[in-house]
């Protein structure tokens, strides 16, 4: 029963004040149960179920989940939520402003300038 109460009470910490979306995009994992499905229904949301074994199908999330663990979680211990929610808004920081993207030709979202030859070499670090 608490786990219910729990996944209840988290869905509606994560879209206050009618800040909900219309649609919902999520896998079919055991973790969204009855509980789950009443209180979004509650709240106006309707849920889209990706298909059984077809992760590509969300494959934006998965990019980016695979993205934040590969360069970000993989490399660090976390020892509490605060630390993790720390951790992670420098993360969301970096990735949507410094972090070279391909879809933008290997450049940032915030872009820099190309430093001329004449302001130096470049030195490898190891």
């Amino acid at each position: 029963m608490l786990a219910a109460t729990s996944i209840r009470w988290q869905i509606a910490e994560a879209f206050p004040w009618d800040s909900a979306p219309r649609y919902l995009l999520h896998d079919r994992d055991y973790i969204y149960g009855a509980a789950f499905h009443e209180r979004v229904g509650e709240m106006g949301i309707r849920e889209v179920l990706t298909e059984p074994r077809c992760p590509w199908q969300n494959a934006y999330a998965e990019r980016f989940i695979g993205s934040l663990r590969r360069e970000c979680l993989d490399h660090i211990i976390v020892f509490n939520e605060s630390s993790l929610r720390r951790i992670l808004k420098a993360y969301f920081e970096y990735y949507e402003h410094a972090r070279t993207h391909l879809a933008l030709e290997k450049d940032a979202p915030a872009s820099r300038t190309i430093q001329p030859p004449i302001l130096g070499t470049v030195i490898e670090l190891q």
